[in-house]
């Protein structure tokens, strides 16, 4: 039988969010008007997405000794995602302080600290305790980068489909890229990344040869309320947005690819995996924060029940 769970590699956060009308500006003090202290970082996020799809899924990554460690184990354990993975280190668990204005935009500012200590063996050790279980390993870029990379090769040894969310954008090594099945940026990781300015799905479909160029086996560059565009050596497409009312854009791109993964693991075509990840990205934006945002698997049912995204290949 095929392994259909998820193992998710990544950084886990105490998301600290404040809601304003307004972002301040350089040197201003603005009235909020509400807060919240939740689980988040998108490791943590991802794998409560995958979780909320359907998948068994184990999250590898490090929290610390201190009162944020409990609300984000608790957190975790709500949803459904498998703990045995998670370590314990010393020092403070990681945190992420969050700003939303009323139109939805966020912007954050991500202290590591625990995420930091999560290493290649202990990314090894979670890769081995999970074979059997898992087929797909998704992976972020708020770990250490070396442990990232590490988990790349390690997970495409084990077999796994390896989907790497590149962000928060960052230069990795050349001899990294041929390891990744799947890429996911935004468009301005995308753009950070490969030197394409990613505005629209022509120039999208540009910065997705980028990583094709680099061996990557399919790029799929996110554009919001624009869609996605899909790169394979076989061609493009895009894939129009489901149309929802934002209020809150933390965690889309991690209910994206968490549920793509969640969708991939349980056998389902690249285009139909593609499809649910976009509607759980789409409900995501609709809920404030981050893990409290993320939809599960009814929910996208639903969206998808009522909507056809229409895919233009060229």
């Amino acid at each position: 039988m095929e392994p259909h769970g998820v193992l998710v590699v990544g950084s886990i956060t105490a998301d600290v969010t404040a809601f304003s009308a307004r972002f301040p500006r350089r040197g201003e003090t603005v009235l909020g008007d509400d807060f919240t202290l939740v689980l988040g970082g998108k490791g943590a996020n991802q794998a409560v997405a995958s979780a909320r799809a359907g998948a068994r899924t184990w999250l590898a990554g490090c929290v610390g000794r201190d009162p944020f460690r409990e609300i984000v184990l608790d957190g975790l354990r709500s949803y459904g995602v498998g703990l045995d993975e998670v370590r314990t280190v010393d020092g403070r668990t990681g945190v992420a302080h969050i700003r939303v204005d009323a139109s939805g935009e966020n912007d954050i500012v991500i202290t590591p600290l625990a995420n930091a200590d999560l290493s290649p063996a202990m990314v090894d050790a979670s890769i081995g305790a999970t074979a059997g279980k898992v087929g797909v390993l998704l992976l972020q870029l708020e770990v250490p980068a070396v442990t990232a990379c590490h988990a790349a090769k390690a997970g495409r040894a084990a077999g796994l489909t390896v989907v790497l969310d590149p962000a928060p954008a960052q230069t990795l090594p050349d001899d990294v890229w041929p390891h990744i099945d799947l890429v996911t940026p935004n468009e301005s990781e995308a753009t950070e990344l490969t030197g394409v300015e990613v505005t629209d799905p022509a120039s999208a479909e540009r910065a997705g040869r980028w990583f094709l160029d680099r061996g990557v086996g399919h790029a799929l560059i996110t554009l919001g309320a624009v869609g996605a565009v899909s790169v394979t050596r076989e061609g493009a497409r895009h894939f129009t947005a489901y149309q929802v009312t934002a209020v809150d854009t933390t965690a889309a791109g991690d209910a994206f690819t968490g549920s793509l993964g969640a969708a991939l693991a349980a056998g389902d075509a690249m285009e139909r995996a593609i499809r649910r990840g976009m509607a759980a990205g789409a409900l995501a934006t609709t809920r404030p924060g981050a893990s409290p945002s993320l939809p599960d698997r009814d929910e996208v049912d639903a969206l998808m029940s009522g909507n056809t995204l229409e895919g233009a290949a060229r």
